[in-house]
């Protein structure tokens, strides 16, 4: 399954692509521009997919889609803790 992400454009190259950060982390990742109608700004938020930013998106709906793929995740773990039991471990995701 993949899943498309935001992320804050920390960067842009003069390639067509830029550096963006996913979470709060340090975790980035470098997307590909060529589908946007315009280059976006550092400090601007991104939907990526594959490698491709295909889309802006503001910082609101950036913020409030993490914070559902954060509830997501917190779900299925505890999903996972339940269902093993005790003694037992979880099945990896």
């Amino acid at each position: 399954m993949c899943i498309a992400v935001p992320a804050k454009v920390v960067e842009t190259f003069e390639d067509g692509t830029a550096r963006c950060r996913v979470g709060e982390g340090n975790a980035f990742v470098t997307a590909s521009l060529a589908l946007l109608d315009e280059p976006p700004q550092p400090g601007e938020y991104l939907i990526i997919h594959a490698g491709f930013a295909l889309r802006k998106l503001d910082a609101a709906d950036a913020e409030e889609t993490v914070a559902l793929l954060r509830e997501m995740i917190a779900a299925v773990d505890a999903e996972q803790r339940s269902s093993a039991g005790p003694g037992r471990p979880a099945e990896p995701a």
